[in-house]
């Protein structure tokens, strides 16, 4: 396959501006004439090997760093925004969208907050999800999407809190085989926090329970011990790294309370999946044991959904894992979390491809699938799906399930021990996957569930196809 020309202007152009030189000087330290530095930085040439390398030798540039993900999901956002019926008329051609994204990601991101508040407007917009067509109406967007749109465009990445959890498992290795103890002693040594296995978190939907004025933490006795030393660990970032965590939201601007509060709690899980799985531990044994999930959850005590997410989140600056998306669905088909490092991105809205094996996880208790899979744009994956289980306690008791979906480009296949016995190199062996069906422009797709909002239908009612419908 041929490789992907690389138009990165804007972090060219960034990277200038931080070393404080004009283009002439920039492109004479590049070893490159002043009208070509200008025509990649405004996107009319890509960049090219030896540009890179003169990036890496001269100014230190962390070439992976260089990536389009950025770009690729604003264009993903894009794209499903201005399938929306609202701007019916001429539509911006693939190459018009990608060039906005690319060259003025301000003015697409501004573009996405139109479109949202329109929305929250009331006005006559398509219903782009099953939910809010059953309801009747238009709804603003949750804080939980807030906050989730939020860690997907900083990748997944919080470099103070990573970098804090990575000090704190460092400090406490080697305490004692026991984690869940061994955080229990810290939170009471710092703290003056008891932790309590059982107490006023016994109920049946109860997982932690801190009380403020008695200073006793309590965690269910029914949770496994990895779900413990979460909450434990999650505590102590609300306890030690308050003011890290307040810095990071008035970044975010977030435009609510509500999402606020849930802002904290998803910035707090994070500093807690980053302590029982540090960086520079989990990332060598994640290279070692080519990214078995199961060998991964054993060695770090873990669950596989915690080692899942924490692979999609490998995205330090300089020493960076593998490109993985993550996404969590339910049974219903909603996708609650969401992330991707890769050009795969997920619909905002609406249910995922009815194709994607994550879908088949549900019949296969805790056995890991496996799926090739090639999306419309060309790019090629590795898809692997397991469902999860998490049983509140008795018979009678509610049980949580869901699928979780973890994959990579399929250039990265080597590293995983998924892939060895796979036959890559066979076109018939990728399966053809989509992102949501109302914009997804396959047209000989068999589990079509609604027409692409952006084309014409043609009904014969002299003929019936699988699909009841053609479109241009």
């Amino acid at each position: 396959m041929r490789a992907r020309k690389l138009f990165i202007g804007r972090n060219i152009r960034t990277i200038r501006e931080e070393t404080g030189l004009t283009q002439a000087k920039f492109a004479e330290r590049l070893g490159i004439s002043t009208s070509y530095l200008n025509q990649i930085e405004n996107n009319q040439r890509h960049v090219t090997a030896p540009v890179l390398l003169a990036l890496a030798e001269v100014f230190a540039v962390d070439i992976a760093s260089l990536s389009e993900n950025d770009s690729d999901r604003l264009l993903a956002d894009m794209a499903e925004a201005i399938a929306d019926p609202l701007f019916k008329g001429q539509q911006p051609s693939a190459q018009d969208l990608k060039l906005v994204t690319q060259n003025t990601p301000t003015v697409a991101r501004a573009f996405l907050a139109m479109h949202q508040a329109l929305r929250k407007a009331g006005e006559q917009l398509a219903e782009l999800d099953d939910t809010l067509e059953r309801s009747g109406g238009l709804n603003e967007p949750t804080p939980y999407e807030e906050v989730r749109d939020f860690f997907h465009y900083i990748n997944n990445y919080v470099h103070e809190l990573d970098v804090a959890a990575e000090q704190l498992a460092a400090q406490l290795k080697g305490a004692t085989r026991n984690r869940v103890r061994t955080l229990a002693d810290h939170l009471e040594r710092k703290h003056r926090v008891r932790v309590a296995i059982g107490g006023s978190a016994s109920g049946t939907n109860a997982i932690r329970r801190y009380d403020t004025v008695s200073r006793v933490l309590s965690v269910n006795p029914k949770d496994a011990p990895s779900t413990h030393a979460f909450q434990l660990a999650h505590q102590i970032c609300l306890l030690e790294h308050g003011d890290t965590v307040n810095t990071i939201m008035q970044k975010a601007g977030l435009r609510s309370q509500d999402a606020a509060a849930v802002c904290r709690i998803g910035l707090a899980n994070y500093f807690a999946g980053s302590t029982l799985l540090p960086y520079g531990d989990f990332l060598a044994a994640a290279g070692e044991h080519r990214h078995d999930l199961e060998r991964l959850a054993d060695q770090f005590g873990a669950s596989i959904e915690q080692v899942a997410h924490r692979l999609s989140t490998l995205q330090r600056p300089g020493h960076k894992g593998i490109p993985f998306f993550f996404a969590r669905v339910d049974q219903a088909g909603n996708i609650t979390k969401r992330h991707s490092a890769t050009r795969l991105q997920f619909a905002r809205f609406g249910s995922a491809c009815p194709l994607w094996n994550v879908h088949n996880a549900f019949a296969t208790s805790t056995r890991i699938l496996r799926q090739l899979a090639e999306t419309p744009d060309g790019v090629r994956y590795l898809c692997l799906a397991t469902a999860v289980t998490k049983p509140s306690g008795g018979f009678r008791d509610p049980v949580q399930r869901h699928a979780l979906a973890f994959g990579c480009e399929i250039k990265h296949a080597g590293a995983l021990v998924y892939a060895d016995d796979l036959d890559v190199e066979s076109n018939t062996a990728f399966e053809p996957i989509g992102i949501s069906c109302r914009i997804c422009e396959r047209s000989d797709c068999h589990q079509r569930a609604v027409p692409p909002l952006k084309r014409k239908l043609s009904v014969d009612q002299n003929s019936r196809n699988t699909i009841p419908y053609t479109f241009d």
